[in-house]
């Protein structure tokens, strides 16, 4: 059975993986900051837009896909289509994937649409793209896929460590936290995602350094049959932090592979310069 895995463009994966995929179909997000409106595909300017946030008054905003988008998408010769979105409850492109499966059903029909809520965002939402492929491309029936990501989705686990955590707070994606960061004291929280999908703190530290260290207890002491398991970091504009952390995972000799993919527009946005994001 031919297939399509359509993501949102938050979902971050490794260059290399995404060129050998020609299968996976991105609907971007847009943002808005000062006026200007920013498409979240391969045009996105990362560095300019992290200058004009550093220099801003303002905080960037983003809008989710209209179901057009994903109508589009839709629409194609594949029999199986695979839809993976932001978690549910940080942004509306999930509600606009499903607008868009009932449109599609209901005036044409005769194709297997399954929406994936991965619960995260960035190489979480990867990671679900990742396995999708894995399994439609070798064979496995639409069900049992299906069935398979379900089960994957919940075992997964996503962590994050950023410099500043402002833009989450002003776009009212912190609501379930209480007081936060004391940025003078240089204080890091390990932030992860709840089983539900919204973002919660876990621990925290002085300093980016203690915090990844943290970070990566924390990944290692909560992962279950990580020899099965690829881990996958996504990071802000900050390659070598990622590869000094990534290097730390590998030591371990626990994780079936270990992945590190840049920012897309939507994750700059959010996690702004600097920031990494782990996802097991």
């Amino acid at each position: 059975m031919s297939y399509r895995v359509v993501v949102d463009s938050c979902c971050d994966l490794p260059d290399d993986f995404r060129a050998s995929h020609p299968e996976i179909v991105s609907i971007p997000l847009t943002i808005e900051l000062d006026g200007e409106t920013y498409i979240d595909d391969s045009s996105f300017p990362q560095l300019e837009f992290i200058q004009k946030v550093a220099a801003s008054s303002d905080y960037p905003r983003t809008a989710c896909p209209s179901p057009q988008a994903y109508l589009d998408a839709y629409t194609c010769d594949a029999e199986d289509i695979y839809v993976v979105t932001l978690s549910e409850r940080l942004s509306g492109s999930y509600a606009s994937a499903e607008t868009a499966r009932q449109m599609y059903l209901d005036e044409y029909g005769g194709k297997n649409i399954f929406l994936v809520n991965s619960k995260s965002a960035c190489c979480g939402e990867g990671l679900i793209a990742m396995k999708i492929c894995e399994l439609a491309g070798n064979g496995t029936s639409f069900e049992e896929v299906v069935s398979r990501i379900e089960t994957f989705r919940e075992e997964m686990n996503t962590y994050f460590v950023l410099e500043t955590l402002e833009t989450l707070r002003r776009n009212g994606r912190l609501s379930n936290l209480t007081a936060l960061i004391v940025n003078t004291l240089n204080i890091k929280p390990v932030m992860a995602a709840t089983p539900e999908g919204e973002i919660c703190k876990r621990k925290q530290a002085r300093g980016m350094d203690r915090a990844l260290d943290l970070l990566a207890s924390i990944a290692v002491s909560e992962v279950k049959n990580p020899q099965e398991k690829i881990l996958a970091i996504t990071h802000v504009n900050c390659p070598e932090r990622a590869k000094k952390l990534g290097e730390k995972f590998r030591s371990l000799n626990m994780f079936k592979d270990v992945v590190i993919a840049a920012a897309g527009g939507l994750s700059t946005c959010y996690a702004n310069d600097g920031g990494i994001v782990v996802t097991v």
